[in-house]
């Protein structure tokens, strides 16, 4: 996955009409995502459990309990994700289905138990905030390599490691973002830690992914994530556990059609 799917020759012109330096840092940062991208590939479904816990700015929280399920899909075609809410009772059977997409929209359907209905959620309105939380519906879809351009910008340590700073800059429409300035693990290619910068370039959240695990011997996997917003004071925390894989899910598992009929 590349670049180079996403807009055909307009990337080539782009990258050719640059300075040599900058087209240097242009492939290195993209080079790095594409690292990270290949180390994680072959997990081929997966499944977990989450807990959502939204804080706000005086520390009081809420917490939702959901289910996570993720499709991957070879080369340029984008993974899926559903999300099922199983709490609190209110929001118990909500579900959000997204399709990643590379050169266009990503795909997003929500499914409202009470109303009994299926709704296509419009590109216009994926920048919302995901169900109250500091996440944003954009935040929710895989980040296919291909759904971005990048910039190397340098290294410095993050923590008990040396990472690796990549601008990721949004190529799809309708995004909130200018760009995410995503840290790499420089041993392992897993991402550390993400800011996301306004429209105005200026940081308005910062998400942390912790306390990673090796599943199957291969596939890293972040089993908290802390995303606080700089504008709201509020943070949301998402906690995994119980990662299950090659469970044979399929595209029909994440059919907009059957939404209704999930438990």
């Amino acid at each position: 996955m590349s670049a180079v799917y996403l807009i055909g020759g307009l990337v080539v012109y782009f990258l050719s009409a640059m300075p040599v330096e900058v087209r240097a840092e242009t492939n290195r940062g993209r080079d790095i995502a594409v690292e990270s991208a290949r180390r994680d590939a072959g997990w081929g479904d997966e499944s977990v459990t989450l807990i959502m816990q939204l804080q706000d700015r005086r520390g009081q929280l809420r917490e939702r309990d959901l289910r996570l399920l993720l499709l991957e899909k070879p080369g340029d075609e984008g993974d899926k994700t559903l999300t099922i809410f199983d709490a609190p009772p209110d929001m118990q059977g909500t579900i959000f289905l997204s399709h990643a997409e590379v050169g266009a929209d990503d795909a997003l359907w929500l499914y409202l138990p009470a109303l009994k209905r299926v709704k296509r959620i419009s590109s216009a309105n994926k920048t919302g905030a995901f169900f109250g939380s500091e996440f944003a519906y954009e935040d929710i879809a895989a980040p296919e390599v291909g759904k971005f351009t990048y910039s190397y910008d340098g290294e410095e340590p993050c923590g008990d490691s040396q990472c690796y700073r990549v601008a990721r800059f949004p190529a799809y429409p309708h995004s909130g973002y200018s760009k995410l300035l995503t840290w790499y693990d420089q041993t392992t290619y897993r991402p550390r830690q993400i800011d996301y910068y306004d429209h105005d370039q200026a940081v308005m959240k910062r998400l942390n992914l912790r306390d990673y695990k090796l599943h199957h011997d291969k596939f890293w996997r972040p089993h908290q994530l802390v995303m606080e917003n700089h504008k709201t004071g509020k943070t949301t925390i998402l906690t995994y556990r119980d990662y299950v894989f090659g469970q044979g899910l399929s595209d029909r598992d994440f059919n907009p059609n059957t939404l209704k009929s999930i438990r």
